[in-house]
């Protein structure tokens, strides 16, 4: 066949199909009802920003779903961790991230204290109409590159807009497929009444960067939210040879939400040393003005982790080497009783019930 009878071959056809991979520009200043109306103008949005900017390979194949190799999947783990989250912070960006670094990174760490090596991320978008298009676009450029700097692939999703009213400028919602390796059993039924609970830095920078970032209060502080994927420095543990036997990142409710979630779940006690537990010198002074328990405060780059006594001095020394955990610290001993109740010293030689948060000290912060 000649290149003249071949319209594949067509110098035209050839015209055309490159004005149509570039023809994906979105040249509204602010998103619009139209964008999520499935015509012209969502394809451009989905081509030129949340494609374009992202720029996966399985999203560029624009089929509705993602497809996955069973043999690269069963090469790193005998089975899949998978879950699902939900993001909604206001404000939108803040110190040290914005809500597409969160839910990259949020998402990421939940597959990871399961010990999963985490892999694939879906990202759907709800959007209010009058969003602008340059904050849509720093957002997804944030997404692209927590996901390259954690090695793990936005691979589909959906975009919805909204009317005006109907969301708060823009929402995220992300799955995610993790791997976890043959042999590793990580949960809280693993919990032993003499293990100890370990933390990789300071408490609270999250909730007191949302805090000062909305502005309703006079607060001189440059704290930045801790916002980062923990799978690096959980693997930093495991191929250390640590035995963790449980594993939760610290976030809604903070430290004292997740010790009594591992408490009850495991039916051990746990007793928390209040001087040992790291706080920025700036989240207590706030926290003290505001009426706030910084270990209720949010994280969104922390972990309590569970190992043996045995293993404390060996996973700290691991924990220290990393750039997330260079701050450390054993917080909290487990005991066979009272099960399921978490203490924390008073300071004067007694102790009182450390409970989880009730109600809400800060709105979204996730």
């Amino acid at each position: 066949m000649s290149q003249e009878s071949d319209p594949h071959m067509h110098p035209l056809f050839e015209r055309v199909e490159r004005f149509r991979r570039r023809s994906g520009r979105v040249r509204d200043k602010v998103v619009v009802q139209a964008h999520g109306g499935g015509g012209k103008a969502m394809r451009d949005l989905l081509d030129d920003l949340i494609v374009g900017e992202l720029g996966d390979a399985q999203l560029q194949i624009n089929e509705d779903q993602a497809r996955f190799s069973l043999a690269e999947l069963g090469a790193s783990g005998d089975r899949l961790a998978f879950t699902t989250d939900s993001y909604v912070v206001s404000p939108l960006q803040f110190p040290g991230a914005d809500i597409g670094k969160l839910a990259v990174n949020g998402t990421i760490n939940d597959l990871a204290v399961s010990g999963a090596i985490p892999m694939y991320l879906t990202c759907s978008l709800i959007l209010e109409e009058g969003l602008p298009i340059d904050t849509l676009r720093t957002i997804l450029q944030s997404m692209a590159q927590a996901a390259k700097q954690a090695d793990v692939h936005i691979v589909t999703g959906d975009t919805k807009v909204v009317p005006r009213g109907a969301a708060d400028k823009m929402f995220i919602n992300t799955a995610g497929i993790g791997v976890i390796p043959e042999k590793l059993d990580i949960g809280a039924h693993r919990i032993q009444s003499d293990d100890c609970i370990l933390v990789n830095g300071y408490l609270g920078d999250h909730g007191a960067a949302i805090l000062v970032a909305r502005g309703e209060l006079q607060l001189d502080t440059d704290i930045p939210s801790d916002c980062a994927p923990l799978h690096g420095l959980i693997r930093t543990l495991i191929d250390g040879g640590i035995d963790i036997h449980a594993m939760r990142d610290i976030t809604r409710g903070g430290l004292a939400t997740v010790l009594n979630e591992l408490a009850l779940a495991s039916e051990v006690g746990m007793s928390v040393n209040d001087r040992a537990l790291p706080i920025r010198r700036e989240v207590k002074g706030f926290c003290e003005l505001l009426g706030l328990d910084p270990i209720k405060l949010a994280n969104e780059g922390k972990v309590a982790i569970a190992v043996p006594a045995s293993q404390v001095d060996e996973a700290l020394a691991l924990m220290k080497q990393h750039p997330l955990g260079e701050h450390s610290a054993m917080i909290a001993t487990c005991r066979p009783t009272p099960p399921g109740v978490v203490t924390i010293d008073t300071g004067f030689g007694g102790e009182r019930i450390l409970d989880m948060l009730v109600g809400e000290q800060l709105p979204r912060i996730c």
